[in-house]
């Protein structure tokens, strides 16, 4: 394992302090330490608005990156001056900016859909089925907890998804009995877990180990897709039993891609476009669209129905 500079340690701390989530600060640290040393290890407190441009442009016009990586490039280091070096960058930062134009998302026929998911591993369906049936992004699904499905009013409570934002999603009636099954053996695993004495419960959010202490060893706060080991706390050295990794989700989706025959590049992402698109087949209007997908700009949502045209 590769090991941080003292100075990228202090930006690590500084973020998981404040609850930004470990793929966040995974992708900031990777831009800016990508920064860092391409002008050759200098700090970056003696840079600024020239030295970023000079950056931003070559990854435009020497790696030939997506505006949308361009642009993660830029909130890295907007980021880094903004809350580490204590001195904002302009709001007037002229560089060459990306022109790549912005892929198409693909999305399958429901044929495919059914196709896709006959040759899915078991221990996957069912989270395949709520990225396809609600929606969901593929880490709104693996961080599901059991409290946030509703059976009542048939939908799922998203919490904190991109853009730190909250939503709530139908549920396909057609899961109830699917979950209520997974909830019978995320409560298998638990029963087995408050019998290790090293076990510290689930991973808590914010402040809420200590607002509710027991909580970490309730039903309701697991996760619904439980990892089948246990593992070290990543920050605290607590054993715990995390979710599922997003990239065993993206790892057996290909699999059964290449075992059903189809010839689209699909991923986990693939599910939520094709459940927008169906969506809108069905007679939804773009804004019931919007609301499920939990886009903030109308314009995301706007690029799904150009693939029916």
């Amino acid at each position: 394992m590769k090991t941080r500079s003292p100075f990228l340690n202090y930006i690590a701390d500084y973020m998981l302090v404040r609850q930004y989530s470990l793929r966040t600060v995974d992708t900031y640290l990777r831009w800016i330490a990508s920064y860092i040393h391409f002008h050759n290890k200098r700090h970056p407190a003696s840079m600024g608005d020239n030295e970023v441009e000079r950056y931003l442009e070559h990854l435009v016009l020497k790696k030939n990156v997506a505006p949308r990586t361009q642009a993660t490039a830029l909130n890295s280091l907007s980021f880094l001056y903004k809350h580490i070096i204590k001195k904002e960058l302009s709001l007037n930062l002229n560089f060459a900016r990306s022109k790549k134009p912005a892929k198409l998302p693909v999305v399958m026929t429901p044929e495919e859909v059914k196709m896709l998911m006959a040759h899915l591993n078991k221990r996957y369906y069912l989270i395949a089925a709520l990225m396809y049936g609600s929606g969901l992004r593929v880490m709104e699904a693996v961080q599901l907890r059991v409290k946030d499905i509703d059976f009542d009013y048939k939908c799922i409570q998203v919490w904190n998804g991109k853009g730190n934002k909250h939503r709530i999603v139908t549920l396909a009636t057609e899961l109830i009995p699917m979950l209520r099954n997974q909830i019978l053996n995320v409560d298998d695993y638990l029963k087995l877990d408050l019998n290790n004495t090293e076990y510290s419960g689930v991973w808590m959010p914010y402040a809420l180990t200590k607002k509710y202490p027991s909580a970490a060893k309730s039903l309701a706060w697991q996760y619904l897709f439980p990892s089948h080991i246990l593992s070290s706390d990543p920050q605290s050295g607590e054993i715990r039993r995390h979710h599922f990794h997003h990239s065993c989700i993206r790892k057996e989706i290909k699999k059964a891609v290449q075992k059903s025959g189809l010839t689209k590049i699909i991923t986990p992402h693939t599910l939520r476009h094709s459940f927008a698109t169906h969506l809108l087949q069905s007679g939804a209007d773009i804004r019931t669209v919007q609301a499920q997908l939990g886009h903030s700009d109308m314009r995301t949502t706007q690029i799904i129905p150009a693939v029916l045209n």
